[in-house]
């Protein structure tokens, strides 16, 4: 398996989800904004997308695909087979009797979400309303977790990377097609989350049939394997998901500030852009690979693998993270200032923006060094980091949220992921798990340098375009695009002048046929 293109191909279809998910939040800002309907929406949204964050991109691989891959790579496929059809069985009967208990205490979950919501009682009302109209949705992601465990250890990528665009597919039909004719967009935009869950779980039940996988639902039942699972995945679920705690923490606080519920949103959304395409897909890749390598007793392509994870991901990231730290303003403006959502909307959501920013070369590691962990079917540490990160949190979002608003709750998500990055990499250095390799300390300084000089492209393109970035829609649009392309150019040229990254390495990664594995060669 060549690491660098199984990457490149679950990248690539999040990065499409990411872009139709782009278009579906300017819609979305262009019709409710940041108003109650939006902030009730977002509310009765962030459950099962939290609960799609935490099993889709990260908690319940981490307990799943250790344990699958093992008796894939002992027993074979048919027993890996019933491994999965156990605990698929499981799963969909706990979150059954979980489900029905939500719905009816549905209000009180939502004063969880939106404490601040009870100053509002029609904007409580209809959050909880539109609550129960999406919590299906969990149910379905679950069954989409477990189906993408499955096809990932297969080292088969794509249909799961590529199944949240039906997601995005479907709010855009709703908000253009649909919407005109029905009115009422936050009943719309609830129902659609809802269809869009059975479609995911729908398209990836026939990808595993096509896979040789046709899971069946057996009677539920606690087996050996099941109950290590299980074991597993709770501390796996805080674990992997502290990040989302966190947003989930501070997006109560905020609810307490009008407007500023959605401001995180919006900024979230722009942030979990590069988070995605470079930290969830390399774990969702590095995750199964390292697990395979250590049950076949192959420790030092295990530390290779995770070294150039994370290589890459810091490529990447370090000049996503200056771009959003140079340019918020501009990128705001240009996607969602347009509609009911005005000049100060988008000044408020590019302040918080910034604030997250500073914290996602953190997001993006945590999501990277936590496989390390899992693959060694060790939940157990990085559960024990994320709760002193949780606990950070919320101390530091109480704190900054009385005096920098809702710009305090992303400072404090960015300073809780640092500590929690931090925990994770001494750990692995006092175990023996990970030390930097002398290409990684040779590359990492010329990437710094690179990204230095695509921030000060940004900086002086984005002075010389000040008389466009306030000007209409369209004058936003384009000059967000003549900055995105120029910070594009100017940090290539500068990685490759620089030696950061190497263009026959990066073609020959590319090119490897899909069934190599990746060996000390540099994928």
């Amino acid at each position: 398996m060549s690491l660098v293109r199984s990457i490149a191909t679950v990248g690539g279809y999040t990065g499409i989800s990411r872009v139709l998910g782009f278009v579906r939040d300017i819609l979305i800002a262009n019709v409710v904004g940041a108003s109650p309907v939006a902030d009730a929406f977002f509310a009765a949204f962030r459950l099962p997308n939290l609960f799609r964050r935490l099993f889709a991109e990260g908690a319940f691989n981490a307990a799943f695909v250790p344990l699958f891959a093992r008796r894939l790579e002992q027993e074979g496929e048919a027993a890996a087979k019933r491994f999965a059809e156990e605990a698929l069985s499981v799963l969909i009967t706990g979150l059954l009797v979980i489900s029905a208990a939500a719905m009816a205490g549905m209000p009180w979950f939502i004063y969880v979400i939106g404490s601040g919501f009870s100053q509002d009682p029609e904007k409580l009302a209809l959050a909880v309303e539109l609550s129960r109209i999406t919590f299906p949705y969990l149910l379905f992601m679950a069954v989409v977790a477990l189906i993408s465990g499955v096809l990932n250890s297969l080292y088969r990528f794509a249909a799961a990377a590529a199944a949240p665009i039906l997601l995005n597919i479907l709010f855009i039909l709703a908000l253009t097609l649909v919407l005109p004719f029905t009115g009422a967009p936050g009943y719309l935009m609830a129902w659609t989350v809802c269809l869009a869950g059975a479609a995911q779980m729908i398209f990836l039940a026939v990808a595993a049939a096509r896979a040789g996988m046709k899971l069946r639902l057996p009677r539920p039942r606690f087996t050996p394997g099941v109950r290590r699972l299980l074991v597993l995945l709770v501390p796996g679920v805080l674990s992997a998901g502290a990040l989302q705690i966190n947003i989930f923490v501070g997006s109560s606080i905020a609810s307490w500030q009008e407007g500023a519920f959605s401001y995180l949103y919006y900024a979230d959304r722009v942030y979990q852009l590069p988070l995605g395409l470079i930290g969830i897909a390399i774990g969702i890749v590095l995750l199964p690979d390292m697990a395979r390598k250590l049950r076949s007793g192959a420790e030092e392509a295990a530390m290779h693998s995770l070294n150039r994870g994370l290589e890459f991901a810091l490529l990447l990231t370090l000049p996503a993270t200056l771009a959003l730290l140079v340019i918020p303003g501009a990128i705001v403006g240009g996607l969602f200032q347009h509609g009911a959502f005005g000049q100060a909307d988008a000044a408020a959501t590019a302040a918080a923006l910034a604030a997250f920013a500073g914290g996602l070369p953190a997001y993006v590691l945590v999501k990277i060094l936590q496989p390390a962990f899992y693959a060694r079917e060790d939940t157990v540490t990085p559960f024990r980091f994320s709760v002193v990160s949780v606990i950070a949190n919320i101390v530091l979002s109480l704190v900054l949220f009385l005096t920098l608003d809702h710009v305090g709750i992303a400072l404090a998500t960015a300073l809780a992921a640092w500590l929690n990055t931090l925990l994770l990499i001494w750990s692995l250095r006092r175990h023996g798990f990970w030390a930097l390799d002398q290409r990684f300390r040779h590359r990492l300084p010329r990437i710094l340098g690179a990204s230095a000089v695509m921030g000060l492209v940004l900086w002086g393109l984005q002075t010389a375009l000040a008389g466009w970035l306030g000007d209409t829609f369209f004058d936003r649009i384009a000059a967000l695009v003549v900055l995105v392309a120029a910070g594009l150019a100017a940090y290539a040229l500068a990685a490759f002048v620089s030696g950061a990254v190497s263009r026959s390495e990066l073609l020959a990664a590319i090119r490897r046929r899909p069934g190599a594995e990746g060996g000390s060669d540099g994928t």
